[in-house]
């Protein structure tokens, strides 16, 4: 069973950092993509960065020069680096990952989420 869990959301000022840290476990054979997402409320949930197993990195205008997507392949574990934050990026944030276990094919798995409140 696999399983994503987010962690280092919480409530910063206009203009702070946070960083979300999304450790992968489970019966892991390999993790292609990963990806951070978010969802504010009434919006449809949005790409926020992506980013190869090859360390190959897409992201969405609105954060661009702001936002930093790793990973640490030795630990299955995607990060997401938010500086100047703004209260536009308050939302909940989802990691995704494209995963293949021990026993099955490649799926795309979801983590719980976690809430970023930027204040005014």
């Amino acid at each position: 069973q696999v399983q994503l869990v987010e962690s280092g959301g919480g409530l910063v000022q206009a203009g702070g950092s946070l960083r979300l840290s999304c450790a992968a476990s489970g019966s892991i054979f390999s993790i292609n993509n990963m990806g951070w997402y978010r969802q504010a409320p009434g919006k449809q949930r949005e790409l926020v960065a992506d980013i190869t197993s090859g360390g190959s990195t897409n992201y969405a205008d609105s954060v661009k020069g702001r936002f930093t997507i790793s990973r640490d392949n030795a630990k299955n574990t995607v990060y997401l680096q938010m500086n100047s934050l703004k209260p536009e990026d308050t939302a909940v944030y989802y990691c995704k990952g494209r995963i293949l276990p021990y026993s099955g094919s490649f799926l795309w798995y979801w983590g719980q989420g976690t809430q970023v409140t930027v204040s005014s």
